[in-house]
């Protein structure tokens, strides 16, 4: 059988901390590259020469590995990372509390006297003036009312006139006299009164502001002292909030807060006017009202607001930025911190209990204690004990310059 050699060349190079050597191994192993002999001893040496180059071979891969290692020690590649020291400070939240705007004032405008509206042509909306004209009353009673009283005091008067000129001639008795005279001057009051109520077949407005609602129209039957107009007085109003009774407390007259408008995209810092002298029972509730100036009448009646309520404030606990925190797949919030190792600066994970947050601000209740650097920029990614190259934060700069 024809035999050929098949040549197997194995060259390296290693590099040593003197200048770079080159080491090169020719290795040469025979072997037939057809069927393998039937000499057994032929066989035997054929396998011994392949052991020994296959130990050399292991030899200079582990050279190799070793050398790798030692320069990938020397030349550790860092991942750059910004980060920010762990703050411990006092913790004041804000409860939004849904609120309302109310007008701050409302008034009626009504008739002190029954009749049929002559005139009106107010409408919802418009803007009336205190002494405006609101309505004309029809009187048509009222004048025919005195038009009796009058009828009737003429006969008064004839009477009494008689009874007197009687009586002065001692004629008659005195009480037909002293009742002649009482029916006539009862009669003269009456048709005062009476014409007094003619004075009042005009309506007037009592306040300046805004018509709110309309409740009589022309043409229709007024009553004594019913309103005939609501007109809200919009340049000032008032939010008002239901306060659950826990902030009892909290909230003290001329305390300042903050009051958010969310469909206008727009807040507004007050101070609290009037605070409930009740809980209500139902709902457990106390009122709390802001008084808040309305120029253009931008804040409508019974447009929805939030008033922010200062909580408990809680002292001397650990706070970080909320965005900083992050979870694992089995939903345990963490954070990295920096850490020192024999690399240098590595990342630590360090797993946390977090409490209330506001504002993007959260409190830490278990696993910092403060003073610890955390990773806040560069962080996603990172492994555990992954060496880093530590930037303090601009802002973390700023307040120790401060």
């Amino acid at each position: 059988m024809k035999k050929w050699l098949l040549f197997i060349c194995l060259a390296t190079t290693v590099w040593a901390c003197q200048p770079p050597a080159e080491e090169t191994e020719l290795l040469t192993v025979t072997v037939p590259e057809g069927e393998l002999p039937d000499n057994v001893e032929q066989l035997r040496a054929m396998l011994t020469n392949a052991k020994i180059g296959q130990q050399k071979l292991d030899g200079i891969i582990k050279r190799l590995e070793d050398k790798i290692g030692e320069r990938d020690t020397s030349e550790i590649r860092k991942t750059s990372v910004t980060a920010v020291k762990v703050d411990k400070g006092d913790f004041k939240s804000y409860s939004e509390i849904q609120a309302v705007v109310q007008a701050d004032k409302s008034t009626m405008a009504s008739s002190e006297t029954g009749g049929r509206l002559l005139q009106m042509t107010w409408e919802e909306g418009q803007y009336i003036k205190k002494g405006d004209l609101v309505a004309k009353l029809d009187l048509e009673a009222v004048d025919k009312q005195i038009a009796e009283i009058e009828k009737r005091l003429e006969l008064a008067v004839t009477v009494y006139e008689r009874q007197k000129r009687l009586w002065d001639q001692n004629i008659g008795s005195e009480m037909q006299y002293l009742q002649a005279k009482n029916n006539m001057e009862s009669l003269e009051k009456s048709l005062e009164t009476v014409k007094f109520q003619t004075t009042k077949a005009n309506v007037y407005s009592p306040a300046s502001g805004v018509i709110d609602m309309v409740m009589v129209k022309q043409g229709e039957m007024a009553g004594p002292g019913a309103p005939i107009l609501m007109i809200m007085n919009t340049g000032t109003v008032k939010v008002v909030a239901g306060v659950p009774e826990k902030y009892l407390k909290n909230v003290k007259r001329g305390n300042r807060v903050t009051v958010k408008f969310p469909s206008l995209e727009e807040e507004r810092k007050a101070r609290v006017t009037l605070i409930g002298r009740s809980v209500n029972a139902a709902n457990r509730t106390f009122d709390v009202e802001v008084e808040l100036s309305n120029p253009g009448g931008i804040l409508k009646p019974n447009l929805t607001a939030l008033m922010l309520i200062g909580d408990e404030p809680q002292k001397d606990v650990v706070l970080i930025a909320e965005e900083l925190i992050r979870q694992d797949i089995g939903g345990q919030d963490y954070v990295f911190v920096v850490d020192k190792s024999d690399k240098g600066e590595v990342s630590k994970k360090v797993y946390v209990t977090t409490g209330d947050s506001f504002e993007g601000k959260v409190v830490v209740e278990e696993g910092l204690k403060g003073g610890e650097l955390i990773i806040e920029q560069g962080g996603r990614g990172l492994s555990e004990n992954q060496p880093v190259s530590v930037t303090i934060s601009q802002l973390e700069e700023e307040k120790n310059n401060g």
